[in-house]
């Protein structure tokens, strides 16, 4: 079980300080910058990569939110998953204090909203808390159906991972502009933790919403299109 844990924990880890640590390091630089895309792309290279590394020694969940949506779905034993959740908690939170200890290493550095997750005001274009929900719900949803679908024993065989990282990356091109994408409750709490824009008051939507969406994902997978 250590390793399990130290891979997911590693995992979060990546996905928190590549995905975020683009945003906040690359996505702004005048004619240079990354922008919403080169952001999109860094998270799902991080979950392409991590789960190539240690999926195979811990599932690679890397989200709390795909370690219930699995156990629902019958893939992951529940008694897993709150050492799961803490693991990789711990791993994203570690990952942004990395990323804030490189970004605060730069004159006049004020961390704003350091990637975190928002509505209304928060919201990177002002939408507001109904959409940023059906928008997190819907977009986790269908992430646990590529997860689920991938990962198949009838699915291509060493692919799970190309699949997966790319759907991230489409959710993201998708929602970034929405609610800065979520999808994923321990890099929200991990970005608001550092953010200095009222974050983690808004941070409790970016938990249950993935949930609800990972829950959504794995009904629908279960009740239409698992095959006996």
């Amino acid at each position: 079980m250590i390793k399990r844990l130290s891979a997911e924990a590693f995992g979060t880890f990546w996905l928190v300080f590549g995905g975020c640590g683009s945003a906040v390091l690359a996505a702004g630089i005048p004619e240079l910058g990354i922008g919403y895309a080169g952001v999109a792309l860094a998270f799902g290279l991080t979950v392409l990569t991590m789960a190539y590394a240690v999926g195979h020694i811990s599932g690679g969940h890397f989200n709390p939110a795909v370690s219930l949506g699995l156990a629902m779905a019958g893939r992951f034993e529940y008694k897993d998953l709150l050492p799961y959740w803490v693991a990789q908690l711990v791993g994203g939170v570690l990952g942004a204090a990395v990323l804030f200890v490189i970004a605060s290493g730069v004159a006049g550095f004020q961390a704003g909203g350091f990637a975190s997750n928002g509505y209304d005001a928060l919201s990177p274009h002002g939408y507001g808390l109904v959409s940023v929900l059906v928008a997190e719900v819907v977009l986790t949803a269908f992430f646990l159906l590529i997860i689920l679908g991938s990962t198949h024993g009838n699915a291509p065989v060493g692919f799970a991972p190309l699949a997966i990282g790319l759907g991230l990356t489409l959710i993201h091109l998708i929602s970034i502009p929405v609610s800065n994408t979520s999808v994923n409750p321990a890099r929200s709490i991990a970005a608001a933790i550092f953010a200095q824009n009222g974050a983690l008051g808004q941070v409790w939507l970016f938990i249950l919403a993935p949930l609800a969406g990972a829950a959504l994902g794995a009904i629908i997978w279960k009740a239409l299109l698992a095959r006996d």
